[in-house]
C-alpha cells in the first residue's frame, strides 16, 4: 500500500483502538471505514475479528431472520425461504430465488457431515457450508509470510462453539487480506486472524463443541494473499480498501448474504 494510505491506516487504527475501550459490551451492524487492524490482544481484550471498524456506541446488530425477524442492514431480498437438512442439524434461510444444494462431504469428514452449497438464481456460486470438520491445527505462519489483514465487517452470532487459544465467540465477518492486489472473503469464525494485524490465512472456520467436529459457512474456508499466477475467484478482489467497504456498505449481494450468514442455526 502507497505511504498515503498507510499514515490513513494507522490514523484511523488509532482512533478504532480508542473506539474499541469504549464500546465494551456493545454491538455493531458491522459496516464502517476499512482499517488497518492493531492486531490480536490477549485474552479479554478486543481482537479486530471482534471489534468492526464502523463501530458506534448505541448501534444494534444485525438480526438473525428466523422466525421472521427483522432483516439484516440493507437486505434487499423481498422474499426469503428457509433451508433444513433432512435430519433437521442445520437450518437457515436465504433469498427465494438463491438455489441451495446439498452435496457429498469431502473425504475425511465425520460421520454425519454435512457439504451444502448456495448459488444465485444464475447458478453462480455463493457459499459452501460444512459440518463434521475435522479439528486441525492453525498453519504456522512465518513473520516473512504473513501480510498485512483488514477487518472491514463484524458481526457477534450465537452459534455453538468451542474456546480455547486464540478464539472468539463466533462472529460473521468480512476480512481483507493484501496479496497483489486486496482479497475479501466472507464467512463464519471464531478464530483470531492474526497477531499484528498480519496473517499467512484467514480462516473461515468456527471450533466446535467437542466430537462435533469444526463448521464453517462462507465463499472460501480460507483466505490466503493470492499471487498473480492464482485463481481468485470465490475470494473477492478490490485496487483499494475503499472498494471493499463499499461492496459491504453499498452493495446488496454482501447485505443478503449477512443476513443468510446471520440466520444459521445448528444443534448442540
Amino acid at each position: 500500500m502507497t505511504g498515503t494510505a498507510l499514515s490513513r491506516g494507522i490514523r484511523i487504527a488509532a482512533g478504532l483502538a480508542l473506539a474499541a475501550a469504549a464500546l465494551s459490551g456493545c454491538s455493531s451492524d458491522g459496516k464502517g471505514t476499512p482499517a488497518w487492524t492493531a492486531g490480536s490482544g490477549p485474552a479479554g481484550t478486543t481482537t479486530p475479528e471482534a471489534a468492526s471498524a464502523g463501530a458506534a456506541p448505541g448501534s444494534t446488530p444485525a438480526a438473525t431472520a428466523s422466525g421472521g425477524g427483522p432483516e439484516a442492514p440493507g437486505s434487499t431480498a423481498s422474499a426469503w425461504k428457509v433451508f433444513t437438512d433432512p435430519s433437521k442439524n442445520v437450518s437457515f434461510e436465504l433469498p427465494q430465488e438463491w438455489i441451495v444444494q446439498s452435496v457429498a462431504p469431502d473425504p475425511g469428514t465425520m460421520p454425519g457431515a454435512l457439504r451444502i452449497e448456495v448459488k444465485d438464481a444464475k447458478g453462480g456460486y455463493l457459499a459452501t457450508l460444512q459440518t463434521g470438520l475435522q479439528p486441525q491445527p492453525v498453519p504456522a505462519c512465518p513473520d516473512e509470510a504473513a501480510r498485512p489483514y483488514v477487518v472491514v465487517s463484524s458481526v457477534p452470532v450465537e452459534l455453538p462453539h468451542a474456546g480455547g487459544e486464540g478464539t472468539i465467540d463466533p462472529h460473521v465477518v468480512f476480512r481483507v487480506i493484501q496479496g497483489y492486489k486486496y482479497f475479501g472473503s466472507y464467512g463464519i469464525t471464531n478464530i483470531v486472524g492474526g497477531a499484528g494485524g498480519k496473517s499467512c490465512a484467514l480462516q473461515n472456520l468456527v471450533r466446535g463443541p467437542a466430537g462435533k467436529g469444526d463448521y464453517s459457512f462462507g465463499d472460501l474456508t480460507a483466505l490466503v494473499p493470492l499471487a498473480p499466477d492464482q485463481k481468485v475467484a470465490p475470494a473477492k478482489a478490490f485496487d483499494t480498501l475503499d472498494q471493499a467497504a463499499k461492496y459491504v456498505n453499498e452493495g446488496s449481494e454482501f447485505a443478503n448474504l449477512q443476513r443468510m450468514l446471520m440466520s444459521l442455526k445448528i444443534k448442540n
